[in-house]
């Protein structure tokens, strides 16, 4: 250390083992003379050094060597496996893991909290949050109108869950909109105009994010912006062409025009996204009976589907109102709200109960249920967590449920990284995952809990999310095969307007030719020509024999460290990756290094082929998909989904507590994570400078 006199080498060994606490015999003590425990000792602690810098192959090389002189240390082998993992090659760190646990004993705690990785390794990954469909939702927590006598809200009746993990609830009996956290806790309330909302029952997201809010009482709709301030009002009360009675649900369709059940008027009206009636249907006719008493509607796909709570039905229509036939008729009890899930279903409110209907067939099938006399749940949706949130209107909470599966698996927590250079001020970045390996988004410091073996650290801090982050790095990998050479002008338009997409959203960290052997183009993204000259020609000639694994790697490893909002964008012909793309490391190594450490895979096909199956399935393992170069809407689009992609990331701060031991000690940290009845834990640790 400087101002001090160089130690000796074997000294410094034996100070660095002495202090390491985590290197040590099982016993605890060290035989005098153990000169292969020494070396043991600095060679973890390069390893850990390293990766905390995310340099995991200088990682795996250090762990390695310490093994070759203690290969039965348990910390060590756990080390390893966690480095191998974060390189994508998880079969190897499952076989590091293992041996771990021989070694610690089954029932440990340290074993306990190896098996978390294992479990994870062998998860399924899933991008959106999802119903499963054979799962059975439970009550985990609730969100009350009301505590120890003070309102909060009253008579939730609708919930808009967002990206970051909050939910909007419209509170009809104390005529406000609330934004509250993933705790519950309310972060925003919203009262409308000037003269306050008359009775707000229902809210839909537009397509250009504002918030639609129905006004049950003052017949009309109020338009919120993304924020949720107020800004303008739609149609009147009345029962004309164009005015509203009894405004309840609301739905937007693929093309961003708005729906509306009327209850007083027994019929739906549609407006464009501006206001503009454009016309009215449900009402008795040759072919439809007519409603009795309509309340949900969903729309998808060109067909707008309307719940009846008094004929206890759900009809389906066009998108001009023409009536299609029925969906369901029987086996419901009141249905209310409708909502359309990710992969398809219809979630269904359905008075106590809440189910999913499968449009193409009807099946109905429950997927909660509470016994609570009070409960009649109006509407329902899945949060960016995953979990099930319903307004329960006669209870006066908001009820948020959980996959049973989700419940037991509970968190996936990994401390990422642990910043020391400031010591004693530490900083950790921490990934929170669940079950199916989809982000955590929305947690504060509350949910959060740092200790030093076994005790709080001091001056915790949440100093930001990642999914807090504005913009979005990503790296651009050229395909330089023969298929390619033909299209120079198309990768110099696609870097072109990936580069404009970028401006204000990212930026370019680096560009990658995929030859013989990767290369690093020089660019400059304010020099147009720069970027052109890269994608025309660029310092990899355009070979057979091109790799595309040491490329994708390459492009992968640069975003190490980077925005937790990151992206490889593959630009290429759609074409069979060559028989050289996977040489060195499997699709399945390239698929979870990129997902094992928050990148993800998109692919701009500049050619008229299709994406691969290789292609589609890195999109599919991280989060991205393919588009063509040449769609109308070019690929800004890709570009904003960057953006808004979950991220799990967190960064907090502490001060530590413990001695350095003229930093040769290895410290450990623990964190623990909560959310309702989910938690997790990881351990990790340092060597301060």
């Amino acid at each position: 250390m400087k101002g001090l006199p160089r130690t000796p080498f074997l000294i410094s060994l034996l100070i660095s083992f002495l202090v390491c606490g985590g290197i040590s015999a099982q016993d605890g003590t060290l035989a005098d003379g153990d000169i292969d425990a020494l070396h043991a000792s600095e060679s973890f602690r390069l390893g850990v050094e390293t990766y905390n810098r995310n340099s995991f192959n200088e990682a795996i090389y250090a762990f390695e060597q310490a093994l070759s002189w203690k290969p039965d240390e348990p910390l060590i082998l756990n080390w390893l496996g966690r480095a191998y993992y974060r390189s994508g090659m998880e079969n190897i760190a499952l076989r590091q893991w293992q041996t771990a646990i021989g070694i610690y004993g089954p029932y440990s705690p340290e074993a306990v909290l190896i098996n978390s990785w294992v479990e994870r390794v062998g998860s399924r990954r899933s991008v959106f949050p999802v119903m499963n469909e054979e799962g059975r939702y439970v009550e985990i927590a609730y969100f009350p109108g009301s505590y120890d006598g003070i309102t909060s809200f009253s008579r939730p009746s609708s919930v808009l869950p967002e990206r970051d993990g909050s939910l909007w609830v419209a509170a009809y009996g104390s005529n406000e909109i609330v934004r509250m956290d993933v705790n519950g806790i309310i972060r925003y309330r919203e009262r409308g105009p000037i003269t306050g909302f008359d009775r707000p029952f229902a809210l839909a997201r537009g397509l250009d994010g504002r918030i639609y809010v129905s006004e049950f009482r003052g017949g009309r709709l109020s338009v919120l912006g993304p924020d949720g301030k107020w800004l303008s009002h739609i149609a009147s009360k009345g029962i004309n062409p164009g005015q509203l009675s009894g405004p309840a649900a609301i739905t937007i369709d693929d093309e961003g025009y708005l729906y509306v059940v009327e209850f007083g008027n027994r019929r739906v009206s549609k407006f464009d996204p501006d206001g503009t009636f454009i016309n009215s249907f449900g009402s008795k006719s040759a072919d439809f009976a007519g409603f009795l008493a309509p309340s949900g509607i969903a729309s998808r796909g060109g067909v707008v589907y309307v719940a009846d709570v008094l004929a206890k039905c759900i009809y389906s229509f066009d998108s001009n109102g023409l009536y299609l036939g029925s969906l369901v008729t029987d086996g419901l009890e009141g249905p209310e709200g409708l909502r359309f899930l990710e992969d398809g279903r219809l979630l269904v409110t359905d008075t106590k109960r809440l189910l999913t209907v499968d449009t193409g067939a009807g099946i109905i099938r429950p997927v909660s249920a509470t016994g609570n006399s009070r409960t009649r749940f109006i509407d329902g949706a899945i949060d960016a967590n995953g979990e099930l949130m319903a307004a329960n209107f006669d209870s006066d909470e908001v009820t948020v449920l959980a996959l049973m599966d989700d419940i037991a698996s509970g968190l996936f927590v990994s401390i990422d990284r642990v910043v020391s250079a400031e010591f004693p001020k530490l900083t950790v970045e921490i990934r929170v995952e669940d079950g199916h390996r989809r982000s955590i988004v929305g947690l504060d410091h509350l949910n959060f809990k740092l200790t030093e073996e076994g005790q709080p650290v001091k001056n915790q801090t949440l100093i930001t999310s990642g999914n807090a982050a504005t913009a979005a790095d990503v790296t651009i990998l050229l395909e330089r095969s023969p298929d390619t050479e033909p299209l120079r002008d198309s990768l110099a338009a696609a870097l072109r307007d990936i580069n404009v997409a970028l401006e204000g959203s990212g930026g370019i960290v680096s560009i990658i030719s995929a030859g013989e052997q990767p290369v690093r183009e020089r660019f400059n993204p304010e020099n147009p020509a720069s970027l052109d000259a890269a994608a025309r020609s660029g310092a990899a000639p355009y070979s057979p024999r091109w790799r595309f694994d040491l490329a994708l790697r390459l492009a992968a490893t640069d975003l190490l460290g980077r925005s937790p909002k990151r992206s490889i964008l593959f630009v290429c012909s759609g074409k069979d990756l060559g028989q050289f793309a996977f040489e060195q490391y499997s699709l399945s190594e390239l698929a979870a290094y990129m997902a094992n450490n928050g990148i993800v895979f998109n692919a701009i096909l500049a050619g008229d082929a299709p994406a691969g199956d290789e292609v589609s399935f890195l999109c599919a393992e991280t989060g991205g998909r393919a588009v063509r170069l040449y769609r109308p809407e070019g690929v800004a689009p890709l570009i904003r989904q960057l953006v808004s992609t979950p991220s799990g990331s967190y960064f907090l701060s502490y001060e530590s507590s413990l001695t350095t031991e003229l930093g040769m000690t290895f410290l450990p940290v623990e964190a623990d994570v909560y959310l309702f009845e989910r938690s997790g834990r990881d351990t990790a640790g340092y060597f301060p400078p």
